[in-house]
């Protein structure tokens, strides 16, 4: 490790840094030996060292002896980016020499992160640093992943990991480092995917019993009263998420697959405000994400919500686990879900040669070989560009006979010029081929000409259809998206709003109190910056919402 890395990570405090701390903390002496605090326990203290010397040991795993991961001497302060995410630690804190600490608990140190703004930007810079680092170190076996490249399961449960963006490692249940794996922890096909940490192994595991495991699901013993839930952790929901909680508003943001919605699905967003070179979703989404929790907004993902009732003058969420949040506002950024192919066998390789997503977790499934893309809008040219970059051939399909119709110019040029990317307009996939994963898929051109080309991957982007199943009784135009302010008729404005002597606010739905951002709103743009500026916009009608009356 450099000197500018250790300092990154390891910076001293200065002595006024120190008392901010020692003013709203804990003093305890310690002894050598003493455990601080055990990897995979939950909400864990904030903890700087005044005097004597902490080891930080990732814990033997089935296959790994214990890890030495840093030592940490007089002021400096322990501890990891899940300090903020309210994930379980996943190392183990060990005093190596006898000495005095001070501790913060979580409810303190979020006092601390959202009061000081300079001790808090150091925080969050290490914070950052050291997860930078660790998941390019021995830090990423804290959560190992093992599976079948091919199965959709294994696919689902990786891709949720990276968006949360979850120190990992994924191994091949089919190569020789994931059959040690299999055979130190006793796993076998049967129990694919499979999920290893230093406090358990979890057998056909999804992102669901993972998250319980590690603190990020949501819990019964949460508080459940908040001023605002957002339903949706897209870019709409992530703006809403952090104004909400900067502002000072008790916030909760729930996503039932994984944080970063449709933009996390893009290889490169270049056309996003202040990213000339260009940002990948899970980037942006990620930081949006880090953001949210440094301001104190409570995640939780993968958590589905089934209905929204407000049946006596409250607002209340209703979650699949049967637990009931209250909350004063709801702002719904559920976005839309692409579109799938009516075709025989579809959902057979989903995830196994289907997918709805352009990242390196697909692009190296597919390794070097022949890949579909089906779509015309930016989404579709962004894929076919960022597959095409390792030379993997890559076959465009549009159903429209003009590509610039949907997609921006910039890209169109692109991917015209790109010498491993072939343009087919006026065409469509009509069959999907393969055994237990995609092998060929079969076009048919506007004149009704059919072919067969080999495809390893076929990645679809074909429009998209609103996430409002779970809602009853908000409003939506003809395709299901839901129309908010001034594009609600006096049809859809119920008894509530008489006795509130009120028009609905910008972005409120049918339902006082309930707001629509992103995709899922009708007439919305179906942009990223768009998405953006929608959920920040809606808190601001939530705080007239909530404002009191006279």
């Amino acid at each position: 490790m450099t000197s500018e890395e250790i300092t990154a990570q390891f910076p001293v405090l200065t002595d006024d840094q120190m008392a901010v701390v020692v003013r709203r903390g804990t003093r305890q002496v310690t002894t050598s030996g003493e455990v601080l605090y055990h990897a995979g326990d939950r909400g864990y203290d904030f903890i700087v060292i005044e005097a004597g010397e902490v080891d930080v040991v990732l814990p033997a795993m089935p296959n790994t002896p214990e890890t030495l991961i840093a030592t940490w001497g007089p002021g400096r302060f322990l501890g990891e980016l899940n300090l903020l995410t309210g994930q379980t630690a996943i190392a183990t804190a060990r005093v190596r020499a006898p000495g005095v600490v001070h501790r913060l608990e979580a409810a303190r140190f979020r006092e601390l992160m959202a009061e000081d703004a300079d001790l808090s930007a150091l925080v969050l810079r290490v914070l950052l640093a050291r997860r930078v680092s660790l998941r390019h170190g021995d830090g990423a076996r804290a959560l190992e992943i093992l599976g079948s490249q091919m199965s959709p399961a294994t696919h689902a449960l990786r891709t949720w990991a990276a968006r949360q963006e979850l120190l990992h490692t994924w191994l091949d249940f089919d190569q020789p480092d994931g059959q040690a794996l299999a055979h130190a922890a006793g796993i076998t096909v049967a129990d694919l995917p499979a999920v290893i940490t230093a406090t358990a192994v979890l057998r056909r595991a999804t992102a669901g019993a993972v998250a319980e495991h590690i603190g990020l699901a949501f819990r019964p013993d949460d508080s459940s009263a908040y001023d605002v839930v957002v339903v949706g952790g897209g870019p709409a929901g992530l703006a809403a998420t952090v104004y909400a909680a900067s502002e000072g508003l008790r916030t909760m943001l729930l996503d039932s697959v994984a944080v970063g919605g449709q933009a996390a699905a893009s290889s490169r967003i270049e056309n996003y405000l202040g990213f000339p070179a260009g940002i990948t979703g899970i980037e942006l989404t990620s930081r949006a994400m880090v953001q949210a929790n440094k301001f104190g907004a409570y995640v939780s993902s993968p958590c589905d919500v089934v209905a929204l009732d407000c049946h006596d003058g409250h607002l209340h969420v209703e979650l699949s686990n049967g637990s009931v949040l209250d909350t004063r506002a709801v702002v719904i950024a559920t976005g839309a879900r692409y579109r799938k192919l009516p075709l025989e066998r579809w959902s057979d390789y989903e995830g196994a040669g289907i997918y709805y997503a352009a990242t390196e977790i697909e692009a190296r499934a597919c390794a070097a070989q022949p890949v579909t893309v089906v779509g015309g809008a930016n989404s579709a040219g962004q894929a076919a560009l960022f597959l095409a970059n390792d030379s993997r051939p890559v076959d465009l399909v549009v159903r429209g006979s003009d590509l610039s119709a949907g997609m921006s110019r910039y890209l169109v040029d692109r991917v015209l010029a790109h010498p491993s990317i072939t343009v087919h307009t006026a065409t469509q996939v009509t069959a999907v081929h393969g055994d237990e994963s995609l092998c060929e898929v079969t076009l048919m051109s506007s004149t009704g000409d059919l072919s067969e080309i080999s495809c390893r991957g076929l990645f679809c982007f074909i429009g998209a259809e609103p996430a409002t199943s779970w809602l009853r009784s908000v409003a939506v135009d003809d395709d299901g998206f839901i129309r908010t302010d001034r594009d609600l008729t006096s049809d859809d404005l119920g008894p509530p709003w008489v006795l509130l002597s009120r028009s609905p606010l910008p972005y409120e739905t049918s339902i006082p109190g309930v707001f629509a951002a992103g995709d899922v709103r009708s007439g919305s743009m179906k942009r990223v910056a768009a998405a953006v500026g929608e959920g920040a916009s809606a808190i601001r009608s939530v705080h007239l919402a909530l404002a009191p009356i006279g």
